[in-house]
């Protein structure tokens, strides 16, 4: 009896684990495939099964197409931005000076607020007539109500709130590199520009990969902010494809066109990370 519980114990410490990613990851994951094989009630309910048909409507469906173009475009404006200032900022902030502290946490505040409360914030920047940004360029700009630039609003708020994350984990990557190789390329000649391509950036890939591989998640999840200062308008210009799902379940009471559009993110998402990792093999170096 006691060989037998000394078997199970590790899983017995595992089981709390387990039970709460059965309920809260792989169950609701699992009903959502699903409910995309059948037709739902307005209680979201399965009252018939309908196979693949939800899918065929849902890439016949000009809206859903629309949100996928829109998503892509979202992802590639607010995930390369965010990366690349987050890169410089840390950058800037690895040197030593005084007061540096300082502005490691201004650089990194961004991450202490959360979507819902910076929409509300940037609402304010943008708005038409009484928003800081107008006044400041001295023009009555619709940011957030012209279909050519509310993308790009919204792309920027999104933009700020990743900058802080990027920052901390590109920070602590560049804080790791031991200074001993940094004296020895220094005494070596090596410029500035070429100790940072040859050096510093391949001893920080693997914390870029890890920063890009969120960035990309992040980006493709992105709602909050969408759905307070947009709601997917002016004219679907801003309609993501997770908003489309919050469409789709909650105004329209389509449960299953909704789940089957959660389906197919995922199956994106879950494409490009295998990317991602392909790449990793020949483009991250670990020391």
């Amino acid at each position: 009896m006691k060989v037998i519980l000394k078997k199970i114990e590790p899983y017995l410490y595992l089981t709390p684990c387990l039970l709460g990613f059965w309920i809260f990851m792989f169950f609701p994951f699992l009903k959502t495939i699903f409910l995309s094989f059948n037709i739902t009630n307005a209680n979201g309910e399965a009252v018939e099964f309908v196979g693949f048909d939800n899918y065929k409507e849902l890439f016949l469906s000009s809206d859903f197409l629309n949100s996928i173009q829109i998503t892509i475009k979202f992802v590639a404006i607010t995930a390369i931005p965010a990366i690349i200032i987050g890169l410089i900022l840390a950058v800037l902030a690895n040197r030593k000076f005084k007061g540096n502290n300082v502005f490691e946490v201004m650089f990194a505040m961004p991450m202490a607020v959360s979507s819902s409360a910076a929409a509300v914030v940037w609402m304010l920047l943008f708005h038409p007539s009484i928003g800081i940004i107008n006044y400041l360029i001295k023009a009555q700009i619709g940011w957030l109500t012209d279909e050519k630039l509310a993308l790009f609003s919204v792309a920027l708020v999104t933009v700020w709130l990743n900058i802080g994350l990027n920052f901390i984990f590109i920070l602590t990557g560049l804080k790791n590199i031991p200074d001993e190789l940094n004296e020895s390329a220094q005494i070596d000649g090596a410029s500035k520009i070429l100790k940072f391509f040859r050096l510093t950036f391949p001893l920080i890939s693997p914390t870029l990969f890890f920063v890009v591989f969120i960035n990309m998640v992040n980006s493709f999840q992105s709602f909050a902010q969408i759905k307070l200062l947009t709601s997917g308008g002016p004219a679907n210009s801003t309609n993501v494809i997770v908003h489309e799902i919050y469409r789709e379940a909650f105004f329209n009471n389509r449960f299953e066109t909704a789940c089957a559009e959660s389906t197919v993110l995922f199956f994106i998402i879950f494409l490009i990370t295998l990317v991602q990792f392909g790449f990793e093999k020949k483009g991250v170096f670990y020391s």
